[in-house]
């Protein structure tokens, strides 16, 4: 049995940072080091720095007295670091802690699209790790920084990539309908989501258009070659807690039948499930019969969060297939994502103890 790794969670306090805290609570590879947060909640214990915002009782797990630190390695050095800080504070904090030896599992943007640094979804490209021994070498780290796509990426890559791999994707339709607790707390006012969708999200319709190609793409010396697809994406806010859902439509070489499509996407797995990795779900890809499924109340919790779900899959007659995509925005596009991400990285040996 191996011994658990003390692990750093830097904005413990936020939404994401608390998703954070309530998984590596009891997680069978880590242990709770250090939690650390702003000025403003340094010093504070967890429970008086913390208004908990998921439901149920907060996971303390002997953190509930626990000091919160500042976000600095002098304070809160650990092997592995779970940043949930936002991008302005990341691009500051997290090169500390790198610098240090950390090796930083971040979900801000501050560094997604860097040419040395992993944009990584283990299930769709882990192989992209390989960065890390550029990253290491260029910048004089003895960490690195490990970057989550956007959440809504994340979801929608975790679909695409079986379909990309068996048949090649050359051009890719996205509308997003997107969960108003990925705006953080206390996020949308009231009267702007209730009874109402609005459509447009600050900066991310490019994130999910850059970010896609670069998830997709290859390994090619010190960077990566992003994926040949054309992506255009819209996305809305909707009045949805969590659960992000995405209206693909996709034009694959070849033109395979939809029999064919949902064959590929119903026997999906990757390396996680093959290393059974703790927070791998066992099915990455559920796919649904029912063609009013999936849902975000029904569906989204399923694998704590860690499963994508895509139904409706039939042909469209633009770009030849078409299907609905179905992920937890704080989970399998946030947290969980950043744990698993480490998980993967910690199988193949890359984080010095």
């Amino acid at each position: 049995m191996r011994a658990r790794i003390p692990v750093t969670v830097l904005g413990a306090t936020g939404v994401v940072g608390q998703r954070f805290v309530a998984r590596l609570a009891t997680h069978p590879w880590f242990e709770l080091a250090h939690l650390a947060a702003s000025e403003r909640s340094s010093g504070k214990s967890y429970s008086e720095a913390c208004a908990w915002r998921m439901g149920g009782t907060a996971p303390y797990a002997g953190c509930k007295s626990r000091a919160v630190v500042e976000c600095s390695p002098q304070a809160a050095f650990a092997p592995i670091v779970f940043s949930a800080l936002d991008a302005g504070a990341a691009r500051k904090i997290e090169p500390e802690f790198a610098r240090a030896g950390a090796l930083v599992f971040s979900n801000a943007s501050a560094f997604r699209m860097e040419a040395d640094v992993p944009l990584l979804v283990p299930e769709v490209n882990p192989e992209h790790l390989e960065l890390l021994a550029v990253q290491r070498a260029r910048r004089g780290w003895r960490g690195a920084i490990v970057c989550n796509p956007n959440c809504t990426t994340a979801i929608l890559v975790s679909a695409l990539a079986p379909l990309e791999r068996a048949f090649g994707i050359e051009a890719l339709l996205v509308a997003s309908m997107q969960a108003v607790s990925g705006a953080g707390y206390p996020g949308v006012a009231s009267l702007d989501a209730l009874g109402n969708v609005v459509p447009f999200i600050r900066g991310e319709e490019p994130k999910v258009e850059e970010e896609t190609v670069k998830l997709l793409g290859r390994v090619r010396g010190a960077a990566v070659e992003p994926a040949a697809i054309a992506v255009s994406a819209q996305c809305h806010r909707v009045a949805v807690v969590d659960g992000h859902s995405e209206a693909v439509s996709v034009r694959l070489r070849g033109a395979p039948s939809v029999a064919a499509v949902r064959e590929v996407l119903e026997q999906w797995r990757a390396e996680p499930q093959e290393r059974q990795l703790p927070s791998a779900p066992a099915t990455p890809l559920v796919l649904h019969d029912a063609e009013d499924r999936p849902q975000p109340r029904l569906d989204v919790e399923r694998d704590g969060g860690m499963s994508v779900h895509v139904g409706r899959v039939r042909a469209c007659p633009v770009l030849g297939c078409k299907f609905f995509v179905l992920g937890h925005n704080l989970e399998r596009g946030a947290a969980g994502a950043s744990v698993l991400n480490a998980e993967l990285a910690l199988a193949r040996g890359l984080v010095a103890l």
